[in-house]
């Protein structure tokens, strides 16, 4: 079982960098392919970026260039970089975890999930 608290978030400017951490329990955190989701208002939960147990890195186009997701196996703990934020970008934000999986932007495959963080962009 593994347990994952967001922390971070909140109101931003745009253009803001605000970075979103996701500690999670457990002492199998680097086992783990670890993302970060978001979902708007009225809309479907999307892939934010995600990076593998070996530290790939994968993005959103979205959000490609702007954000950046890292993870710390010794800190248990997953961090989502946000630079040049925009409006477009509120939502609230979601650390997920899974074990086995292909598609890492498949939210379905994700075996746990933090109880996600409000992220909103002002104009």
């Amino acid at each position: 079982q593994v347990q994952l608290v967001e922390i971070g978030g909140g109101l931003v400017q745009a253009g803001g960098s605000p970075r979103l951490s996701c500690v999670a329990s457990g002492r199998t955190f680097s086992s783990y392919h670890m993302a970060w989701f978001r979902q708007a208002p009225g809309k479907e939960r999307e892939f934010v970026a995600a990076v593998n147990r070996g530290g790939t890195t994968y993005y959103a186009d979205s959000v490609k260039g702007r954000f950046t997701i890292s993870r710390d196996n010794a800190k248990n703990t997953v961090y989502l970089q946000m630079n040049s934020l925009k409006p477009e970008d509120t939502a609230v934000y979601y650390c997920a975890a899974a074990l086995l999986i292909r598609d890492l932007a498949d939210y379905a495959r994700y075996d746990y999930w933090g109880q996600g963080t409000q992220v909103t962009v002002s104009s």
